[in-house]
């Protein structure tokens, strides 16, 4: 089971460090200094890099996920810190998945019409989706920590 934590925390590290750095340094820095064509640009090609990272980061954490419960005995033998950790791993997945499919979807198409507004409002939903699953990160973090 050594491995299967290794690979799962690896890839909490990429997806919730990484939402870390966009929001709390990246983004700061990109709003200051570019104007908003240019700075809807930027966003549009730092998610198209970050969302392959994204991809196999869940991909990893869930199969090494399901992995470990199996190994645990299956869903009706686990501690409740580890239902916790699935049940908001999960909503973290669907959110995700929402705003690849749905917010960024709506960026990409709006920049390319140059509809800057819309692609603005796009930006901000994707910013607070973002946001919010940092923030079930850093929960989902916790709960593992404390209970070792």
């Amino acid at each position: 089971m050594g491995t299967l934590k290794v690979l799962h925390v690896m890839g909490v590290v990429i997806w919730v460090g990484g939402m870390f750095f966009a929001y709390m340094v990246l983004r700061p820095v990109v709003n200051q200094l570019l104007p908003s064509p240019q700075m809807l640009k930027f966003w549009q090609a730092i998610f198209a890099s970050f969302f392959h990272w994204v991809w196999l980061s869940i991909t990893v954490i869930l199969a090494s996920g399901l992995h470990m419960i199996s190994e645990m005995g299956g869903f009706g033998k686990l501690p409740f810190n580890v239902y916790l950790m699935f049940a908001i791993g999960a909503m973290m997945m669907l959110i995700f998945i929402y705003v690849f499919f749905t917010a960024y979807r709506k960026l990409k198409r709006f920049v390319a019409a140059e509809d800057w507004k819309a692609a603005g409002i796009a930006l901000v939903q994707i910013r607070v989706l973002i946001g919010l699953n940092l923030i079930l990160g850093f929960v989902t973090i916790a709960i593992a920590i404390l209970d070792t």
